[in-house]
């Protein structure tokens, strides 16, 4: 079975302390569950990238996984940019409008 590495542009890791920050300022606890449920979720990048539905037309090496957590979630957006490598480009709650 093919491994990906998974890597975050510095869009998406500043994604990632938004979301927590935003949680955090609300409930520790909810906000460690969410980073887990994020990071649990991304494992899947790392054995299967192409599971995970298309972001747009045109390209079919930009997808998206989404991520349940409470009543709504997250969507992160990624690339599968070579043969061993896959890019998160952007994360975001689902009740934004769109990727920043």
């Amino acid at each position: 079975m093919q491994r990906f590495k998974v890597r975050f542009t510095p869009e998406a890791e500043a994604d990632l302390l938004r979301l927590y920050d935003f949680l955090l300022e609300r409930d520790l606890a909810a906000a460690d569950r969410a980073l887990e449920a994020i990071n649990g979720a991304l494992e899947i990048l790392r054995f299967s990238p192409f599971s995970c539905r298309k972001a747009g037309a045109g390209n079919p090496f930009l997808r998206e996984v989404i991520i349940p957590f409470g009543s709504a979630g997250y969507v992160a957006l990624f690339e599968i940019e070579a043969k061993s490598t896959v890019t998160v480009l952007a994360v975001r709650h689902q009740r934004e409008d769109d990727y920043r």
